[in-house]
């Protein structure tokens, strides 16, 4: 239980300095599917929006990637609640939902992806202006 903790608290730490040592010396992981196929994935903006909410650029955060932006809260508190069952033993009534959750967020993020691409929904794309 505590090892769980620790990781993600480890995770969120190295995370946290990836992004402001990346962004120190401007290196970055590119985008494997914006690079070979030519467009844009469901995480495409993901390092820049984090960054944008690091330097409190909210509406530039949204404008990177308006659907992880708009569930982030969600994911949080939920992390939050995973902790807090993990420290003390209990399960939530969210984790019983849980697979469904995930396949329902899994199918949001896939057609997010597809549409993102479309002409017509230009204003899913990441933004290239900070």
């Amino acid at each position: 239980m505590k090892k769980k903790i620790i990781s993600l608290v480890l995770l969120l730490l190295l995370l946290i300095g990836y992004l402001l040592l990346g962004n120190h010396y401007h290196i970055f992981l590119f985008c494997p599917i914006r690079k070979i196929i030519g467009l844009y994935c469901p995480g495409c903006g993901v390092t820049r929006m984090l960054l944008s909410i690091l330097k409190g650029q909210f509406y530039q955060a949204f404008r990177y990637n308006p659907l992880l932006f708009l569930s982030l809260p969600f994911l949080i508190l939920y992390y939050i609640d995973y902790l807090y069952c993990l420290s003390k033993e209990k399960k939530s009534k969210i984790h019983m939902l849980e697979p469904r959750i995930w396949y329902f967020l899994i199918a949001i993020f896939l057609l997010y992806g597809v549409l993102r691409n479309i002409p017509f929904f230009d204003f899913l794309k990441p933004t290239l202006i900070t």
